[in-house]
């Protein structure tokens, strides 16, 4: 089992705690003032998976500053709702917040691709573009706009496309169903019939007990099993053509972050990639259990009909579009993630999705 102590060593050897090179730990605790931040999230505590990475962030930040830089992890409600989480980081009523860009489209449409877009990147692609692909750099300039800076934080992989009350078979079924769907996903189901729902994740199961929405779709099948919606609508659709790959992210005050100390930056930049990594590996780690768990209590797995898939191919298209003549902010960063994600695909057609195809071919043939 490891320590504290060996956790620091392992991060400041890795050249991830900044300073840790040329300081000594105690020297570090000597000479670095103790401050005290206050994370909010919009993810329940019974997402361990989710909210269990700003926990990590705060761990490992705590233990490479010798606990002199300590973050304090809030749920939802306990200082502001899920959804009031980037507002809170913008006034500083906190310093941080852990969300998903996209649920603020509302106040601009260019905070959705740095989460993720329907029909966009895969998880990989998503880390791969925002590291090396200038989604990073093209972030943090239109964050700076609010006075925040982020971080990616975690990614859930490809998605599950949600729980339905009743079976979709084609595409007049989901015309005037209400379903819980956040970013502008909703907005190109809105385009055909349907009425979609913003709601945080704690408010989606009393939502679809008592029959307010239709569907619900939230992120996959360990999350899905904690929160039950099998209980309640036991059609399971695929794929979350909407979130190929979403990121979640740790938003900070930027002028509270410009006040830390690099080495505390550095410890912060360090933990939160930590966390990217860990989040989707412990989706891949545990989806297939759950999935198997879902279909034996009931769940119906169900693919979307291929003439939803189509037209909700066609009307995003067009609605990219439509945003991108309006918006320049949205414009320059949606250029720049298509652009990526069609070369990407370049290489997922010769190396990744042969293997995979192939891989799962054999599996089914025992």
């Amino acid at each position: 089992m490891t320590t504290p102590t060996s956790r620091r060593r392992l991060l400041q050897g890795a050249g991830l705690a900044a300073a840790a090179s040329t300081i000594a730990a105690p020297a570090i605790a000597q000479s670095a003032p103790p401050i005290r931040w206050r994370l909010t999230s919009s993810y329940p505590k019974t997402l361990d998976t989710i909210y269990g990475a700003s926990v990590l962030l705060s761990k490992y930040v705590g233990e490479a500053t010798d606990g002199r830089f300590t973050i304090d992890v809030f749920a939802p409600g306990e200082i502001v709702p899920g959804l009031q989480a980037l507002d809170a980081v913008q006034n500083r009523t906190v310093e941080m917040s852990q969300t998903a860009l996209y649920y603020y489209i509302g106040k601009n449409p260019a905070y959705a691709p740095f989460t993720t877009l329907p029909f966009g990147l895969n998880a990989r692609m998503q880390t791969a573009w925002l590291y090396h692909g200038g989604g990073n750099e093209l972030q943090n300039a239109f964050l700076a706009k609010s006075g925040v800076i982020g971080f990616a934080g975690g990614n859930t992989g490809a998605q599950m496309g949600g729980w339905f009350r009743k079976e979709i078979k084609t595409l007049e079924d989901i015309k005037g169903l209400k379903m819980r769907l956040p970013g502008i996903a909703g907005q190109v189901l809105s385009r055909l019939g349907l009425v979609p729902q913003n709601l945080a994740g704690g408010d989606i199961y009393p939502a679809l007990e008592k029959g307010t929405i239709d569907a619900a779709e939230f992120v996959g099948p360990v999350d899905d099993e904690k929160l039950g919606f099998n209980r309640v609508a036991p059609y399971y659709y695929y794929p979350g053509w909407w979130e190929g790959g979403p990121t979640i992210h740790f938003v900070a005050n930027l002028a509270a972050w410009n006040e830390l100390p690099r080495a505390y930056q550095a410890a912060f930049e360090a933990a939160a990639a930590y966390a990217n990594s860990d989040m989707l590996a412990k989706y891949d780690a545990r989806n297939p259990g759950a999935l198997r768990r879902l279909v034996a209590g009931g769940a119906q797995l169900r693919a979307f009909p291929a003439d939803i898939m189509d037209a909700a191919y066609k009307e995003n298209t067009a609605l990219m579009g439509e945003i991108s003549t309006k918006n320049e902010d949205f414009k320059k960063i949606y250029d720049s993630m298509l652009a990526f994600r069609n070369e990407e695909y370049l290489w997922w057609q010769v190396g990744e999705y042969p293997y995979d195809g192939y891989m799962i071919r054999a599996r089914t043939r025992g």
